[in-house]
Parts: structure tokens; sequence; C-alpha cells
């Protein structure tokens, strides 16, 4: 098969064309408009919260929350290990230190017993918790049932990283409505795509107005340019917008084509020494995105990095999972909260192609290369 498959390539079509030329010729070239106006209402609404900022990434949304929850100098932030690195670099932005809790087995989310215990033992020791931050793994929600009213108890905020998850939910409500305030990512790779971009969510008022007054350099409401706080230059365009309104509109059908892959891998792969993470855990794909199908190789034998060599000789991008971010040396000495569980999916896991756009050919030829290179 002639050129790369890829892990998520965007998904763009007439939609997204007629919806950025709309905003070009409309004039809003400038980094505000309309369009990231509507933007904002669209996915609050769609969410299920009061307040929605778009941002310039996902991470200026975190680091922009985490100022708002008032992680700083000398307080600490629990969050998991299995995440992408943003999630702890927003922590170390805002001068707080981050503290890392192991993951479940069965779908590598944050385990919700570490997690408290993390808590605990941290306060017990005199540590000043400003909050949590929970990661919706691949696209499929923590367990907030354990969560929530843990960390209700103890006063401590949650804030949400769902930038893999928008469009899931855990118990009909939406990855994103959870905690103080939630994070969303619009990254290239993400289930729908503004190129590069993020959102604040809050049903806060306040968190979200002084969130907004930061991320445009903290201006105040003079007639010159007057500034009492350090801000940040982290809005969205109003072009990226109007990608991101288009996007949203496809959402469901792009979600429903993840499932629909996911299923096929399942199905096909199934008889192989694998079992693929969120399966065995009782609930339903349906309450996920499917943004990454992930699978853990159970063949002791088997050495992952070998397979993923050879899926990319045919042409095919799969990755390992992420690593822990306790093993990371840019978080060399940080405190973790367990860690078998992280570091094995980390050693056995990988991500299949899952993108939206991807062809039923495609989806084959990856499930015979899996195949033939788990046999030998």
């Amino acid at each position: 098969m002639g050129g790369t498959i890829y892990l998520s390539k965007a998904d763009v079509t007439a939609v997204e064309e007629e919806y950025v030329l709309n905003a070009l010729r409309s004039g809003w070239i400038a980094p505000l408009g309309p369009d990231v106006d509507e933007f904002e209402a669209e996915i609050a609404e769609r969410v299920g919260v009061k307040h929605a900022l778009a941002l310039a990434s996902g991470t200026a949304a975190l680091h922009l929350a985490l100022l708002e929850l008032g992680a700083g100098p000398g307080k600490v932030v629990v969050l998991p290990s299995m995440t992408f690195a943003a999630s702890a670099n927003a922590v170390v932005y805002s001068g707080a230190e981050p503290v890392f809790v192991d993951s479940q087995p069965g779908d590598g989310n944050v385990d919700p017993h570490r997690l408290v215990e993390a808590v605990d033992t941290l306060r017990a020791e005199g540590r000043d918790v400003a909050g949590v931050m929970t990661v919706d793994l691949f696209g499929r929600a923590c367990d907030y049932d354990a969560i929530v009213p843990a960390l209700e108890e103890r006063e401590v905020p949650l804030l949400e990283d769902a930038a893999e998850a928008l469009g899931a939910s855990f118990h009909g409500v939406a990855a994103g409505a959870f905690g103080r305030a939630a994070a969303l990512s619009f990254n290239g790779n993400k289930i729908m795509t503004t190129s590069g971009g993020g959102m604040l969510l809050s049903n806060d008022s306040g968190l979200v107005a002084h969130a907004r007054k930061l991320s445009t350099q903290a201006r105040e409401p003079a007639a010159w340019y007057e500034h009492r706080e350090i801000g940040f230059n982290y809005r969205m365009s109003n072009l990226l917008a109007a990608l991101g309104r288009a996007q949203l509109t496809r959402l469901d059908a792009m979600m429903e084509r993840r499932r629909e892959i996911r299923r096929r891998y399942v199905q096909a792969l199934g008889d192989l020494p694998v079992r693929f993470l969120g399966a065995d855990t009782g609930r339903s794909d349906a309450s996920d995105n499917c943004w990454l199908t992930a699978l853990v190789v159970e063949d002791d034998e088997a050495d992952v990095t070998h397979v993923l060599s050879e899926l990319t000789r045919r042409g095919i991008e799969a990755r390992h999972l992420w690593k822990p971010m306790h093993m990371q040396p840019s978080m060399a000495g940080a405190r973790t909260f367990g860690a078998r569980q992280s570091e094995g999916l980390f050693r056995r896991g990988a991500a299949l192609p899952s993108g939206s756009a991807l062809t039923d050919s495609e989806v084959d030829y990856v499930i015979a290369a899996v195949v033939e290179v788990l046999a030998t």
C-alpha cells in the first residue's frame, strides 16, 4: 500500500473549507471574531457547561485553570503518571510541584484509590494540595463515581484534562463537565481539530472571566494598554475557530467511524495474545470517543518495540502508549504513588491507526500487518 497510514490524521472535508472560506471573506482575520464567540458557545452547549474559553492549545487551558485553582510555588498538584507531557508541564508552568499516581490496568486511567491515598498522605505530611488533575486517557472518561465524591469530601478542587476525550461521557455526563474546570485539545491529531487549539470549560463564571483576561495579556479596561497582572498570549484565532465549528458539526459521525474501526480491530485481532484497553472494564465503547484504539500485548516473549518497528517498516504509524511521566528525564525525582501498572502498560502497549478518515482497505492492511508481525 502506497504512502503512510497515520495514527490519527485530520479528517477534513468540503464542510471545513466552506466555514474557513466564509471566515476569510468576512474580514475577521484578526485573532478574535464572531467565529470564536460561536465556537465557545457551541462547545459549551455540547459539553453541558455554562462557560467556555477558546485558546491556542489545550496546554494553555490547563495552565490557566491551574492558576485559577491557586496552583503555585509551595503547592502540589496530583495527577496521573500515564499522560502526555502537557499535563505535567502545565503544573510546572504554574510553579507547583507535580506528584504522580499509577494507572488502573484495565483502561490505563488513573487509579482512584491511589489518587485518594496520595492526597491524604500529602496532606498528612503538611503539604498544600492545590488540586487534582485527572486525564481521560485515549478518549475514555475516568471513574468519576469514585473520584468526585472523595475529592468533594476533602474539599480538593478537580481539574479534568479531557484533551483526548471530547464526545466521550461517563454515566451520561460529558467529558469536560467534571470538576471545577476542564480542558479540551483540538490539536491536529485529536478527534476534531482546529489545527492547533484548545478550550477551557467551567460552570464558574468568575474563573473563566479571569482566565479570559489573563489569556489576552491581562489587559485592563482602560483607554491605553494597562496591565496589573502578568498575562499570556493564549487566545484562539477566528480562522481556526471557524475550522473547529465545521469539525464540530461532524463530530458524531467521526466518533462513530472510530468506534467502527475499533470494533473491526477487536473482532479481527481477538484471537491474538492481546487485550484492548477498556474492553474488560464492564463499560461499553459507546461512552468512549475511541480517539485511539490501544492494545496490550500479553505474550511475554513479544517485544513491542520490535512490533512497532515492523509496522513502521510496512508504512503504518503505530506508537507506544504514553511513557509515564515519572520515567521522563524532565520529571526526574518527582514523587510517585505506585508505578507498576503504568510502567507495564508502557512496556507492553501500543496504539493503532484510529483516524476517522481511514479507509476500509487501510484498516484491513493494518490488521493483516499486526497478525503477521505478532505471528512471527
